[in-house]
């Protein structure tokens, strides 16, 4: 998958009331009954559940490691993550590589929908969420068709940035 490049990040365009909008596409999954998604770019490759490692001493939000042809991935459970109440993993998860920055991860989903494309304006989180210690994970919530799908702040969530 290409690095960050201008050809890979959302464009910034026109709607037919010249108000400018984002137009990206997005791999969205589903963490409980809510939706989420991450830019196309970052995204390496979705896989189907695996067994995971568990590493003494990590962070309460890492699952724990897997081997991904011939190399050890850390594996973060994004609704622990995300503060979100866990439930049992089923047939469905995911286990969703991203690529952020020099950093491969592996983030355990519910279950990835599709890829979409978002052609609207992404609506500020801050002005939706009321936890501030959350606000950082997020980085924008679009609407695609009256659907409301969350954006995530990859480099916050792995902890790069």
């Amino acid at each position: 998958m290409a690095k960050d490049s201008a050809a890979n990040m959302p464009k910034n365009i026109l709607s037919d009331d010249n108000e400018e909008v984002i137009a990206m596409q997005v791999v969205a999954f589903k963490l409980r009954d809510e939706e989420y998604c991450a830019n196309i770019f970052q995204v390496q490759e979705i896989n189907d559940m695996t067994d995971i490692t568990r590493v003494p001493f990590a962070a309460s939000f890492i699952k724990g490691v897997i081997n991904q042809r011939g190399s050890v991935m850390p594996v973060i459970d994004l609704k622990k993550r995300l503060g979100i109440e866990e439930t049992p993993y089923t047939e469905t998860a995911r286990i969703v590589t991203v690529i952020v920055g020099d950093l491969q991860v592996g983030m355990l989903v519910d279950a990835v929908t599709e890829v979409l494309t978002i052609r609207s304006r992404l609506v500020d989180p801050k002005k939706t969420v009321s936890d501030k210690a959350m606000e950082k994970f997020l980085s924008g919530i679009g609407n695609i068709d009256g659907r409301l799908v969350t954006m995530l702040n990859l480099e916050e969530i792995v902890g790069v940035s």
